[in-house]
């Protein structure tokens, strides 16, 4: 159905700030033309892996599919960049659909935030004292006491992300999981983290928070001097990725795994 859907001046391009990313969307945009977004079947987005989870969250209630073609530097959620044929690649581009995490925190101050994440949720120690925090999963307490720089969730799609360099597991695309990983432990040292069921309702609470400020960041989104922070996978939302089939994700995540 969607296949069907995409014509040429039904794209709609977006770019990063980056010179060739502009010039890309120029030289695209003459070709096929340039759809306005509320009218666009598909997004194709230019740049890096900044800009699609930009693209993504910009677009995230819409339901409309991203495609992405690398006009940055790593690119791992990008296709290749090719002019020719787009409306073919499109067409014949695999879905991957993801869901973000929730994430609500509660300030010094008793104020609430609620934010989205793609990728991940993080907490970070604010100033030179290490960040105290006590975890709990579905209310349940797991971890009494774990003093460290921060910990994180990451989402299968954002596991080789931060996560990823925090040596966090890498999790399949498709896989019903969330991967809680500590970033720079001391106490417990030898604890490495936890993979979870991608229903499980994760709460930090941050102990001596006026004495030790922590910040919650989802991707992009930072809120600072936090109390406690709830996270949970939201499944209310879809976002629809396209990859080549050369360049579908699944396979990129495994072969993550065996790179050294």
């Amino acid at each position: 159905m969607l296949a069907n859907a995409i014509t040429q001046g039904s794209i709609a391009f977006v770019a990063s700030s980056a010179p060739e990313a502009v010039a890309a969307r120029a030289r695209l945009a003459r070709l096929y033309g340039n759809a306005p977004l509320d009218q666009a079947n598909v997004i194709v987005a230019l740049g890096g892996d900044g800009l699609m989870l930009q693209t993504m969250h910009a677009h995230m209630q819409t339901g409309i599919p991203i495609y992405g073609m690398n006009q940055g530097s790593v690119g791992f959620l990008m296709n290749d960049y090719n002019e020719d044929d787009l409306v073919e690649r499109l067409t014949n581009a695999q879905l991957t659909t993801i869901h973000p995490l929730s994430m609500t925190v509660t300030n010094k101050d008793d104020k609430t935030f609620s934010a989205l994440a793609i990728n991940e949720v993080s907490v970070y120690r604010q100033t030179h004292q290490a960040a105290k925090l006590r975890i709990t999963i579905d209310g349940k307490e797991r971890l009494n006491e774990l003093i460290c720089d921060g910990a994180l969730v990451a989402t299968p799609a954002g596991s080789t992300a931060y996560n990823l360099s925090a040596h966090g597991p890498i999790l399949p695309i498709n896989s019903p999981l969330l991967a809680l990983t500590p970033i720079s432990p001391f106490r417990p040292r030898r604890w490495r983290g936890a993979i979870l069921p991608d229903h499980g309702h994760i709460r930090f609470e941050v102990l001596e928070h006026t004495k030790r400020p922590v910040s919650a960041v989802a991707d992009h989104e930072e809120i600072r001097f936090i109390r406690d922070v709830e996270i949970r996978m939201n499944k209310s939302i879809d976002l629809l990725m396209m990859f080549d089939a050369d360049r579908a994700l699944d396979e990129r995540v495994l072969t993550e795994q065996f790179l050294y």
